[in-house]
Protein backbone atom coordinates (compact mmCIF):
# COMPACT_ATOMS: atom_id res chain seq x y z
CA UNK A 1 0.00 0.00 0.00
CA UNK A 2 1.09 3.56 -0.69
CA UNK A 3 0.20 5.90 2.15
CA UNK A 4 -0.08 9.68 1.94
CA UNK A 5 2.90 11.19 3.75
CA UNK A 6 3.46 14.80 4.80
CA UNK A 7 7.10 14.65 3.76
CA UNK A 8 5.97 14.47 0.12
CA UNK A 9 5.24 18.20 0.09
CA UNK A 10 8.72 18.98 1.41
CA UNK A 11 10.20 16.78 -1.30
CA UNK A 12 8.19 18.67 -3.90
CA UNK A 13 9.44 21.96 -2.46
CA UNK A 14 13.02 20.69 -2.83
CA UNK A 15 12.42 19.81 -6.47
CA UNK A 16 10.88 23.16 -7.30
CA UNK A 17 13.36 25.38 -5.44
CA UNK A 18 16.68 23.57 -5.81
CA UNK A 19 16.29 22.66 -9.49
CA UNK A 20 18.93 19.93 -9.29
CA UNK A 21 21.48 22.04 -7.38
CA UNK A 22 21.47 19.50 -4.54
CA UNK A 23 20.61 15.85 -4.19
CA UNK A 24 17.76 14.92 -1.86
CA UNK A 25 18.67 12.50 0.95
CA UNK A 26 15.74 10.81 2.71
CA UNK A 27 16.86 9.39 6.06
CA UNK A 28 14.88 7.25 8.45
CA UNK A 29 14.67 3.99 10.33
CA UNK A 30 14.44 0.69 8.49
CA UNK A 31 10.91 -0.18 7.30
CA UNK A 32 9.62 3.37 7.79
CA UNK A 33 8.58 3.65 4.14
CA UNK A 34 11.48 5.57 2.55
CA UNK A 35 11.78 3.45 -0.60
CA UNK A 36 8.04 3.42 -1.25
CA UNK A 37 7.72 7.18 -0.81
CA UNK A 38 10.70 8.01 -3.01
CA UNK A 39 9.66 5.71 -5.85
CA UNK A 40 6.13 7.12 -5.76
CA UNK A 41 7.60 10.63 -5.88
CA UNK A 42 9.85 9.77 -8.82
CA UNK A 43 6.96 8.13 -10.68
CA UNK A 44 4.62 11.09 -10.25
CA UNK A 45 6.97 14.06 -10.53
CA UNK A 46 9.33 13.02 -13.35
CA UNK A 47 8.97 11.95 -16.97
CA UNK A 48 10.93 8.80 -16.08
CA UNK A 49 13.48 7.60 -13.56
CA UNK A 50 16.12 5.00 -12.77
CA UNK A 51 15.98 3.29 -9.39
CA UNK A 52 19.07 1.48 -8.14
CA UNK A 53 18.41 -0.60 -5.04
CA UNK A 54 21.86 -1.32 -3.63
CA UNK A 55 20.51 -4.22 -1.59
CA UNK A 56 20.21 -6.13 -4.88
CA UNK A 57 22.15 -4.14 -7.49
CA UNK A 58 24.21 -6.16 -9.96
CA UNK A 59 28.00 -6.29 -9.93
CA UNK A 60 28.02 -4.32 -13.19
CA UNK A 61 26.00 -1.50 -11.62
CA UNK A 62 28.22 -1.37 -8.54
CA UNK A 63 31.36 -1.41 -10.66
CA UNK A 64 30.27 1.76 -12.46
CA UNK A 65 30.84 3.80 -9.30
CA UNK A 66 34.50 2.80 -9.04
CA UNK A 67 35.48 5.33 -11.70
CA UNK A 68 33.52 8.58 -12.03
CA UNK A 69 36.08 10.41 -14.16
CA UNK A 70 33.90 10.15 -17.29
CA UNK A 71 30.28 11.01 -16.43
CA UNK A 72 29.12 10.50 -20.01
CA UNK A 73 30.40 6.93 -19.87
CA UNK A 74 28.82 6.41 -16.45
CA UNK A 75 25.38 7.73 -17.43
CA UNK A 76 25.36 5.94 -20.77
CA UNK A 77 26.11 2.57 -19.19
CA UNK A 78 23.64 3.21 -16.37
CA UNK A 79 20.87 3.68 -18.94
CA UNK A 80 22.10 0.65 -20.87
CA UNK A 81 22.04 -1.60 -17.79
CA UNK A 82 18.60 -0.44 -16.63
CA UNK A 83 16.92 -0.06 -20.01
CA UNK A 84 15.74 3.46 -19.17
CA UNK A 85 16.39 6.44 -21.45
CA UNK A 86 16.79 9.57 -19.33
CA UNK A 87 15.65 13.05 -20.36
CA UNK A 88 17.74 16.01 -19.25
CA UNK A 89 16.12 17.99 -16.39
CA UNK A 90 13.03 15.79 -16.61
CA UNK A 91 14.41 12.56 -15.14
CA UNK A 92 15.59 11.40 -11.75
CA UNK A 93 18.08 8.80 -10.58
CA UNK A 94 17.30 7.17 -7.23
CA UNK A 95 19.99 5.56 -5.07
CA UNK A 96 18.01 3.34 -2.68
CA UNK A 97 19.76 2.05 0.48
CA UNK A 98 22.77 4.18 -0.45
CA UNK A 99 24.57 3.26 2.77
CA UNK A 100 25.32 -0.10 1.14
CA UNK A 101 27.33 1.58 -1.61
CA UNK A 102 29.39 4.44 -0.13
CA UNK A 103 30.97 5.18 -3.51
CA UNK A 104 27.53 6.08 -4.90
CA UNK A 105 27.04 8.63 -2.15
CA UNK A 106 30.49 10.07 -2.78
CA UNK A 107 29.64 10.36 -6.50
CA UNK A 108 26.75 12.73 -5.70
CA UNK A 109 29.14 15.69 -5.64
CA UNK A 110 30.07 15.18 -9.29
CA UNK A 111 26.63 14.11 -10.49
CA UNK A 112 24.93 17.16 -9.00
CA UNK A 113 27.56 19.45 -10.51
CA UNK A 114 26.90 17.82 -13.90
CA UNK A 115 23.29 18.98 -13.53
CA UNK A 116 21.55 16.85 -16.14
CA UNK A 117 19.26 14.97 -13.76
CA UNK A 118 17.87 15.10 -10.24
CA UNK A 119 19.26 12.68 -7.66
CA UNK A 120 17.43 11.21 -4.68
CA UNK A 121 19.02 8.98 -2.05
CA UNK A 122 17.49 6.91 0.71
CA UNK A 123 19.39 5.42 3.60
CA UNK A 124 19.56 4.29 7.19
CA UNK A 125 22.54 3.90 9.51
CA UNK A 126 24.18 6.48 7.25
CA UNK A 127 26.93 7.64 9.56
CA UNK A 128 28.04 4.24 10.84
CA UNK A 129 31.82 4.13 10.44
CA UNK A 130 31.95 1.38 7.85
CA UNK A 131 29.42 3.25 5.70
CA UNK A 132 31.51 6.42 5.47
CA UNK A 133 35.01 4.99 5.68
CA UNK A 134 37.40 6.40 3.08
CA UNK A 135 34.75 8.45 1.25
CA UNK A 136 34.06 12.17 1.04
CA UNK A 137 30.56 12.97 2.33
CA UNK A 138 28.95 15.28 -0.23
CA UNK A 139 27.91 18.73 0.89
CA UNK A 140 25.50 18.90 -2.04
CA UNK A 141 22.74 17.10 -0.13
CA UNK A 142 19.42 18.37 1.16
CA UNK A 143 18.54 16.04 4.01
CA UNK A 144 15.02 15.16 5.18
CA UNK A 145 13.94 12.57 7.74
CA UNK A 146 10.94 10.29 7.30
CA UNK A 147 9.32 9.35 10.60
CA UNK A 148 6.64 6.71 11.24
CA UNK A 149 3.11 7.77 10.32
CA UNK A 150 1.89 10.36 12.80
CA UNK A 151 -1.67 10.36 14.14
CA UNK A 152 -3.00 12.44 11.24
CA UNK A 153 -1.29 10.25 8.65
CA UNK A 154 -2.71 7.21 10.44
CA UNK A 155 -6.19 8.64 9.98
CA UNK A 156 -5.43 9.19 6.29
CA UNK A 157 -4.33 5.56 5.99
CA UNK A 158 -7.68 4.52 7.47
CA UNK A 159 -9.39 6.53 4.73
CA UNK A 160 -10.44 9.32 7.08
CA UNK A 161 -9.35 12.78 5.94
CA UNK A 162 -12.10 14.72 7.68
CA UNK A 163 -11.42 14.04 11.37
CA UNK A 164 -7.90 15.58 11.54
CA UNK A 165 -9.06 18.90 10.11
CA UNK A 166 -12.11 18.91 12.38
CA UNK A 167 -9.91 18.27 15.41
CA UNK A 168 -7.80 21.25 14.39
CA UNK A 169 -10.91 23.43 14.33
CA UNK A 170 -11.90 22.31 17.84
CA UNK A 171 -8.37 23.06 19.05
CA UNK A 172 -8.37 26.52 17.46
CA UNK A 173 -11.63 27.26 19.29
CA UNK A 174 -10.31 25.64 22.50
CA UNK A 175 -13.56 23.71 22.64
CA UNK A 176 -14.22 20.24 24.13
CA UNK A 177 -15.41 17.48 21.80
CA UNK A 178 -18.24 16.38 24.07
CA UNK A 179 -19.91 13.18 22.87
CA UNK A 180 -17.24 12.65 20.17
CA UNK A 181 -14.40 12.52 22.69
CA UNK A 182 -14.69 8.80 23.48
CA UNK A 183 -14.58 7.83 19.81
CA UNK A 184 -11.47 9.92 19.12
CA UNK A 185 -9.77 8.45 22.19
CA UNK A 186 -10.57 4.96 20.88
CA UNK A 187 -8.95 5.93 17.59
CA UNK A 188 -5.92 7.17 19.49
CA UNK A 189 -5.63 3.96 21.48
CA UNK A 190 -5.76 2.02 18.22
CA UNK A 191 -2.91 4.19 16.95
CA UNK A 192 -0.97 3.47 20.13
CA UNK A 193 -1.30 -0.26 19.48
CA UNK A 194 -0.73 -0.37 15.73
CA UNK A 195 1.75 2.49 15.52
CA UNK A 196 2.99 4.22 12.41
CA UNK A 197 5.24 1.68 10.73
CA UNK A 198 3.73 1.23 7.25
CA UNK A 199 3.94 -2.58 7.34
CA UNK A 200 2.07 -2.70 10.65
CA UNK A 201 -0.59 -0.30 9.37
CA UNK A 202 -0.98 -2.31 6.18
CA UNK A 203 -1.33 -5.54 8.16
CA UNK A 204 -4.07 -3.97 10.24
CA UNK A 205 -5.93 -2.72 7.17
CA UNK A 206 -5.66 -6.10 5.45
CA UNK A 207 -6.56 -8.30 8.42
CA UNK A 208 -8.23 -6.15 11.09
CA UNK A 209 -6.40 -8.50 13.47
CA UNK A 210 -4.10 -7.11 16.16
CA UNK A 211 -2.36 -10.44 16.62
CA UNK A 212 -1.14 -10.31 13.03
CA UNK A 213 -0.13 -6.68 13.58
CA UNK A 214 1.85 -7.74 16.63
CA UNK A 215 3.64 -10.40 14.60
CA UNK A 216 4.56 -7.82 11.96
CA UNK A 217 5.98 -5.50 14.62
CA UNK A 218 8.02 -8.35 16.11
CA UNK A 219 9.56 -8.94 12.69
CA UNK A 220 10.55 -5.27 12.54
CA UNK A 221 12.06 -5.46 16.04
CA UNK A 222 14.06 -8.53 14.97
CA UNK A 223 15.38 -6.50 12.04
CA UNK A 224 16.36 -3.71 14.41
CA UNK A 225 18.24 -6.20 16.58
CA UNK A 226 20.22 -7.20 13.52
CA UNK A 227 20.98 -3.56 12.72
CA UNK A 228 22.03 -2.84 16.29
CA UNK A 229 24.58 -5.63 16.04
CA UNK A 230 26.00 -3.85 13.01
CA UNK A 231 26.39 -0.77 15.18
CA UNK A 232 27.95 -2.70 18.04
CA UNK A 233 28.79 -6.41 17.81
CA UNK A 234 28.86 -6.78 21.60
CA UNK A 235 25.06 -6.49 21.72
CA UNK A 236 25.02 -3.46 24.00
CA UNK A 237 22.84 -1.43 21.63
CA UNK A 238 20.22 -4.19 21.55
CA UNK A 239 20.24 -4.33 25.33
CA UNK A 240 19.80 -0.58 25.66
CA UNK A 241 16.92 -0.62 23.18
CA UNK A 242 15.15 -3.58 24.78
CA UNK A 243 15.30 -1.90 28.20
CA UNK A 244 13.49 1.29 27.11
CA UNK A 245 10.02 0.31 28.48
CA UNK A 246 11.46 -0.86 31.79
CA UNK A 247 13.56 2.27 32.17
CA UNK A 248 10.55 4.54 31.55
CA UNK A 249 8.48 2.50 33.98
CA UNK A 250 11.10 2.86 36.72
CA UNK A 251 10.43 6.62 37.06
CA UNK A 252 14.13 7.11 37.73
CA UNK A 253 14.32 10.54 36.12
CA UNK A 254 16.89 9.37 33.58
CA UNK A 255 17.95 6.35 31.59
CA UNK A 256 20.14 4.41 34.03
CA UNK A 257 22.86 2.90 31.87
CA UNK A 258 24.46 0.95 34.71
CA UNK A 259 21.17 -0.83 35.42
CA UNK A 260 21.28 -2.29 31.90
CA UNK A 261 25.01 -2.62 31.17
CA UNK A 262 27.38 -3.64 33.94
CA UNK A 263 30.24 -1.23 34.67
CA UNK A 264 28.99 1.26 32.08
CA UNK A 265 27.74 4.83 32.31
CA UNK A 266 26.46 7.54 29.99
CA UNK A 267 29.93 8.77 29.05
CA UNK A 268 31.22 5.31 28.16
CA UNK A 269 28.33 4.58 25.82
CA UNK A 270 27.97 8.11 24.41
CA UNK A 271 29.06 7.23 20.87
CA UNK A 272 26.92 4.09 20.89
CA UNK A 273 23.79 6.00 21.93
CA UNK A 274 24.58 8.64 19.28
CA UNK A 275 24.64 5.90 16.64
CA UNK A 276 21.33 4.56 17.92
CA UNK A 277 19.80 8.03 17.65
CA UNK A 278 21.23 8.36 14.15
CA UNK A 279 19.45 5.13 13.20
CA UNK A 280 16.16 6.97 13.90
CA UNK A 281 14.86 4.05 15.97
CA UNK A 282 15.01 5.96 19.26
CA UNK A 283 14.21 9.45 20.55
CA UNK A 284 16.19 11.14 23.32
CA UNK A 285 14.74 13.68 25.76
CA UNK A 286 17.49 15.60 27.54
CA UNK A 287 17.30 17.02 31.03
CA UNK A 288 17.24 20.83 30.99
CA UNK A 289 19.24 21.79 34.06
CA UNK A 290 18.13 25.43 34.05
CA UNK A 291 15.08 25.50 31.80
CA UNK A 292 14.84 28.67 29.78
CA UNK A 293 13.89 29.68 26.25
CA UNK A 294 17.25 28.48 24.89
CA UNK A 295 16.63 24.91 26.02
CA UNK A 296 19.50 23.32 24.03
CA UNK A 297 21.98 25.55 25.87
CA UNK A 298 20.96 24.12 29.26
CA UNK A 299 20.66 20.43 28.37
CA UNK A 300 22.64 17.83 30.26
CA UNK A 301 24.06 15.53 27.58
CA UNK A 302 24.72 12.80 30.16
CA UNK A 303 21.19 12.80 31.55
CA UNK A 304 18.38 11.74 29.25
CA UNK A 305 15.33 9.57 28.81
CA UNK A 306 15.10 7.22 25.87
CA UNK A 307 11.96 6.46 23.86
CA UNK A 308 11.23 4.31 20.85
CA UNK A 309 10.49 6.29 17.68
CA UNK A 310 7.21 4.41 17.15
CA UNK A 311 4.43 3.88 19.67
CA UNK A 312 3.33 0.57 18.16
CA UNK A 313 6.83 -0.89 18.39
CA UNK A 314 7.00 0.35 21.99
CA UNK A 315 3.90 -1.64 22.96
CA UNK A 316 5.28 -4.82 21.41
CA UNK A 317 8.74 -4.23 22.88
CA UNK A 318 7.25 -3.84 26.36
CA UNK A 319 5.73 -7.33 26.17
CA UNK A 320 8.14 -8.99 23.79
CA UNK A 321 8.84 -11.85 26.18
CA UNK A 322 5.20 -12.96 26.04
CA UNK A 323 2.95 -14.34 23.35
CA UNK A 324 0.36 -11.98 21.88
CA UNK A 325 -2.53 -13.65 23.72
CA UNK A 326 -0.85 -12.81 27.03
CA UNK A 327 -0.45 -9.14 26.10
CA UNK A 328 -3.34 -7.83 28.16
CA UNK A 329 -2.28 -4.31 27.26
CA UNK A 330 -4.00 -4.71 23.88
CA UNK A 331 -7.34 -5.49 25.43
CA UNK A 332 -6.97 -2.94 28.19
CA UNK A 333 -5.93 -0.14 25.87
CA UNK A 334 -8.83 -0.71 23.51
CA UNK A 335 -11.30 -0.85 26.39
CA UNK A 336 -9.77 2.16 28.19
CA UNK A 337 -8.73 0.01 31.17
CA UNK A 338 -5.05 0.92 31.19
CA UNK A 339 -3.70 1.00 34.74
CA UNK A 340 -1.76 4.03 35.92
CA UNK A 341 1.44 1.98 36.20
CA UNK A 342 1.36 1.48 32.43
CA UNK A 343 1.29 5.22 31.80
CA UNK A 344 4.74 5.09 30.22
CA UNK A 345 2.96 3.96 27.03
CA UNK A 346 1.31 7.38 26.85
CA UNK A 347 4.57 9.14 27.63
CA UNK A 348 6.30 7.40 24.72
CA UNK A 349 3.43 8.29 22.38
CA UNK A 350 3.51 11.97 23.41
CA UNK A 351 7.28 12.01 22.81
CA UNK A 352 6.67 10.67 19.30
CA UNK A 353 3.94 13.24 18.63
CA UNK A 354 6.08 16.17 19.74
CA UNK A 355 9.03 14.93 17.71
CA UNK A 356 6.83 14.49 14.63
CA UNK A 357 5.68 18.10 15.05
CA UNK A 358 9.30 19.26 14.93
CA UNK A 359 10.07 19.78 18.62
CA UNK A 360 13.27 18.73 20.35
CA UNK A 361 12.56 16.81 23.55
CA UNK A 362 13.48 18.20 26.97
CA UNK A 363 12.31 17.49 30.51
CA UNK A 364 13.08 18.75 34.01
CA UNK A 365 13.09 17.39 37.55
CA UNK A 366 12.88 19.18 40.90
CA UNK A 367 13.83 17.34 44.13
CA UNK A 368 10.95 17.16 46.60
CA UNK A 369 13.06 16.38 49.66
CA UNK A 370 11.90 12.77 50.08
CA UNK A 371 14.38 11.09 47.72
CA UNK A 372 11.89 11.65 44.91
CA UNK A 373 11.47 14.27 42.21
CA UNK A 374 8.73 16.38 40.77
CA UNK A 375 9.06 15.75 37.07
CA UNK A 376 7.91 17.77 34.08
CA UNK A 377 7.68 15.23 31.28
CA UNK A 378 8.26 17.66 28.40
CA UNK A 379 9.08 21.34 27.99
CA UNK A 380 8.36 23.32 24.84
CA UNK A 381 9.80 26.71 23.96
CA UNK A 382 7.21 29.05 22.47
CA UNK A 383 8.21 32.63 21.77
CA UNK A 384 9.81 34.03 24.91
CA UNK A 385 8.12 31.55 27.25
CA UNK A 386 8.29 27.91 28.29
CA UNK A 387 5.32 25.57 28.05
CA UNK A 388 5.65 22.69 30.54
CA UNK A 389 3.74 19.44 29.94
CA UNK A 390 2.77 16.80 32.46
CA UNK A 391 1.47 13.51 31.01
CA UNK A 392 -1.05 11.26 32.73
CA UNK A 393 -2.55 8.02 31.46
CA UNK A 394 -5.71 8.64 33.47
CA UNK A 395 -8.38 11.30 33.73
CA UNK A 396 -7.13 12.71 37.03
CA UNK A 397 -6.60 16.46 36.99
CA UNK A 398 -3.98 16.54 39.77
CA UNK A 399 -0.75 18.10 38.58
CA UNK A 400 1.55 18.71 41.54
CA UNK A 401 4.75 18.58 39.45
CA UNK A 402 3.31 21.17 37.08
CA UNK A 403 2.37 23.44 39.97
CA UNK A 404 5.81 23.22 41.57
CA UNK A 405 7.56 23.91 38.26
CA UNK A 406 5.34 26.89 37.45
CA UNK A 407 5.87 28.37 40.90
CA UNK A 408 9.65 28.01 40.72
CA UNK A 409 9.96 29.39 37.18
CA UNK A 410 6.92 31.67 37.17
CA UNK A 411 8.51 34.44 35.11
CA UNK A 412 9.50 31.98 32.36
CA UNK A 413 6.22 30.07 32.01
CA UNK A 414 3.56 30.76 29.40
CA UNK A 415 0.91 28.12 28.75
CA UNK A 416 0.94 25.05 30.99
CA UNK A 417 -0.52 21.74 29.90
CA UNK A 418 -1.78 18.56 31.49
CA UNK A 419 -2.09 15.89 28.80
CA UNK A 420 -4.54 13.23 29.92
CA UNK A 421 -7.40 11.00 28.71
CA UNK A 422 -10.45 13.16 29.39
CA UNK A 423 -11.98 15.94 27.31
CA UNK A 424 -10.59 19.43 26.96
CA UNK A 425 -11.10 21.79 29.92
CA UNK A 426 -9.41 24.52 31.91
CA UNK A 427 -8.39 23.92 35.51
CA UNK A 428 -7.33 27.28 36.88
CA UNK A 429 -4.28 28.34 34.85
CA UNK A 430 -3.68 24.80 33.60
CA UNK A 431 -5.02 23.63 30.26
CA UNK A 432 -6.14 20.00 30.51
CA UNK A 433 -6.14 18.54 27.05
CA UNK A 434 -6.76 15.08 25.64
CA UNK A 435 -3.72 13.41 24.11
CA UNK A 436 -5.05 13.77 20.58
CA UNK A 437 -4.58 17.56 20.78
CA UNK A 438 -0.82 17.20 21.41
CA UNK A 439 0.23 17.61 17.74
CA UNK A 440 -1.32 21.10 17.75
CA UNK A 441 0.83 22.45 20.57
Amino acid sequence: MIFKRKLYNKMLQWKQTRQGKTALLIKGARRVGKSTLVEEFARREYENYILIDFSKASKKINALFEDMSDLNFFLMHLQLETGVTLVERKSAIVFDEVQLQPLARQAIKHLVKDGRYDYIETGSLLSIKKNVKNIVIPSEETSLTLNPLDFEEFYWALGNTATPSILRQFWDLRHPLGLSHRKIMRDMRLYMLVGGMPQAVETYLNTNNLQFVDETKREILDLYDSDFHKIDTTGRASQLFAAIPGQLNSNAGRYQINAVLENQDAQRVASLVADMADSNTILLAYHANDPNVGLPMTKNIWRYKMFTADTGLFVTLAFRDKQFTENIIYRKLLSDKLEANLGYVYENMIAQMLHAAGDELFYHTIPNGNNHNYEIDFILSRGSKLCPIEVKSSGYKTHKSLDVFCEKYASRVGERYLVYTKDYQKNGMTTCLPAYFTPFL
